[in-house]
């Protein structure tokens, strides 16, 4: 059986791109094709065969693929899938555009629908001007999305709240399957209690860091934010004397960090999100916003605490009650293993064999 990948943009680390390390890990001949690739800040493509689109040759794409929104659409379609048996796209965006032969079974593992256009899309563009200016492309964008959203003959969902997306946006069902952490390298550290709260985000505007830094500031607590992003320069400057900023840091160093916080503050309305399930390996409990994923990974009064709004003044009460109480590490590690790289490889692996059986016969 010949199966290709397909990625948005491969030119970052994050949760997307562990995703993507382990299909590798369970199809290691599979090549991967993506719009653009920038092999220095995408590192973990050494052992991939990487193909990308005629928009590699576009100034500043392979960094800045936002200068050429809708583009990617057509870069997708350029591809020639004809001697694969199986594509799966993992996409938050443009990857399911991707066209395929009626002999070819196409899975779309879904990120969530293209966020900037459907559920998040005030968060990109909540100023009226920009706003008002935006509305005819993205209107059109919106269009094509929907359009090409049916070109997938399967989707996966990382999380329920990505199925119920993709079941209101594009009118199509899903399976969930959970996207991999791997708590063989995140694990609990030696015992102790910890005296900072912890932020591992990328920087942007949609993540609402800057909830954690008000909280924190005005209850005088330790934070220490580990990350980069555009938003950096407007949130250091909010940042008051008990916060501090990490930047990038190695996997070891972030290990470090989850074993010695007290916990994780989650503030976004997120897809999934991989660095609670992170800290939970680890021992830690979460404090996070109750929307999204966050509601699906975390256990009020077990391994963690909500807050109802995603204001700070709704963070600092529920830091008030969580300050009182005590949490089980081993809880939270139990809760992690759930989500284990493991799990989510015999769990696709399942799902690939059922579906190519209905799709085209018994696999070989």
């Amino acid at each position: 059986m010949k199966i290709a990948l397909v990625y948005d943009h491969v030119n970052k680390i994050g949760g997307a791109e562990r995703i993507l390390t382990a299909l590798h890990e369970l199809f290691p001949q599979a090549p991967l094709y993506t719009a653009v690739f920038n092999a220095n800040s995408a590192f973990w493509t050494k052992s991939f065969t990487v193909q990308s689109s005629f928009m590699q040759k576009l100034p500043l794409a392979s960094t800045h693929h936002e200068l050429y929104p809708g583009l990617p659409f057509l870069a997708f379609e350029q591809f020639d899938f004809t001697k694969y048996d199986v594509v799966i796209s993992i996409t938050s965006a443009e990857a399911k555009a991707v066209i395929t032969g009626p002999q070819t079974l196409h899975i779309c593992y879904s990120l969530t629908p293209t966020r900037y256009l459907w559920s998040h899309r005030y968060d990109y563009f909540h100023h009226n001007l920009k706003h008002f200016l935006s509305m005819p492309i993205l209107s059109w964008l919106r269009i094509y999305d929907y359009y090409t959203s049916w070109r997938p003959d399967r989707y996966v969902a990382i999380s329920q709240t990505v199925h119920d997306r993709i079941c209101k946006y594009y009118r199509q069902e899903s399976k969930v399957i959970y996207p991999p952490v791997d708590t063989d390298t995140f694990v609990p550290g030696p015992k102790n209690d910890g005296d900072y709260y912890l932020v591992v985000s990328r920087l942007v505007e949609y993540k609402h860091i800057e909830i954690a830094i008000t909280a924190c500031n005005q209850l005088r607590h330790p934070l220490k934010i580990v990350g980069v992003g555009l938003a950096y320069k407007k949130l250091r400057k909010m940042a008051g004397a008990t916060i501090e900023f990490l930047g990038a840091v190695t996997e070891k160093e972030l290990v470090g960090y989850y074993q010695s916080c007290k916990a994780l503050l989650f503030t976004a309305d997120e897809d999934f999100g991989i660095t609670m399930v992170e800290a939970l390996a680890c021992g830690k409990p979460v404090v996070a916003y109750r929307r999204g994923g966050a509601s699906e990974i975390v256990t009020a009064g077990k391994t963690g605490e909500f807050f109802s709004e995603q204001k700070a003044e709704s963070l600092m009460l529920t830091l008030g009650r969580f300050e009182k109480k005590r949490y089980n590490d081993s809880s939270c590690r139990k809760k992690a293993l759930s989500f284990s790289k493991e799990i989510f490889k015999s769990s696709f692996l399942k799902f690939l064999k059922e579906e190519w059986g209905r799709f085209n016969g018994p696999i070989l």
